[in-house]
C-alpha cells in the first residue's frame, strides 16, 4: 500500500528541486517499479517542458502515462490484450488530468501561443518562474491521480 499524500509530496518537492514536470512524478513512484531515483530522472528527462520543451503533451501527464506503461505495458509484441489495456487505462489518467486541468497540452496549460519560437534554454527556476507557472500543480494533479489509480489495484 503506498501512502498517496507522501507520493504526491515528493512528486512536488522533486519539482521544486528543479526537475522537470515528467521527472517529479515518475521519480516520485519509480521504487515501485525497481528503478533508482537516478535512472528514473533519466528516464523522465525528455519529456519536460510538453517533450523536450516543445510545449507538447504535458510533461506531468507524460510521466503519469510513462509510469502507467511500468505498471500495465504489455511486454510481448504480439499481445493486442495487453496493449489495449494500457491504452484504456492511459486513456483513462488523461481523460481525468483533462477534467482537471482543462487540457493535456503544455501551451495551453501556459497560456502560451501555438506561434512563440521553441527554444531548448531551459529557464532558471526562480522565484518568478514558479509564480508565473502552473507546473507544480500539474505536477501535483498527475502524481496523485496515478496514486488514485494505484489505490484502485491494491
Amino acid at each position: 500500500m503506498i501512502n498517496k499524500e507522501e507520493r504526491v509530496a515528493r512528486a512536488v518537492a522533486y519539482f521544486k528541486e528543479g526537475y522537470n514536470c515528467s521527472q517529479a512524478v515518475v521519480a516520485a513512484f519509480a521504487d515501485i517499479y525497481g528503478f533508482n531515483r537516478e535512472q528514473a530522472l533519466r528516464m523522465a528527462a525528455s519529456f519536460g517542458g510538453g517533450i523536450g520543451r516543445m510545449r507538447m503533451t504535458c510533461g506531468a501527464a507524460c510521466g503519469m502515462f510513462l509510469l502507467a506503461g511500468l505498471e500495465t505495458g504489455a511486454v510481448d509484441g504480439a499481445d493486442r490484450e495487453g496493449k489495449s489495456r494500457n491504452y484504456a487505462v492511459v486513456q483513462e489518467l488523461a481523460k481525468r488530468f483533462k477534467e482537471e486541468n482543462g487540457s493535456l497540452t503544455c501551451a495551453e496549460l501556459l497560456g502560451l501561443s501555438r506561434q512563440e519560437p521553441v527554444v531548448s534554454e531551459a529557464e532558471a527556476r526562480t522565484a518568478a518562474y514558479y509564480q508565473k507557472r502552473p507546473c507544480a500543480k500539474m505536477v501535483e494533479t498527475a502524481a496523485r491521480i496515478f496514486a488514485d489509480y494505484l489505490e484502485t489495484l491494491e
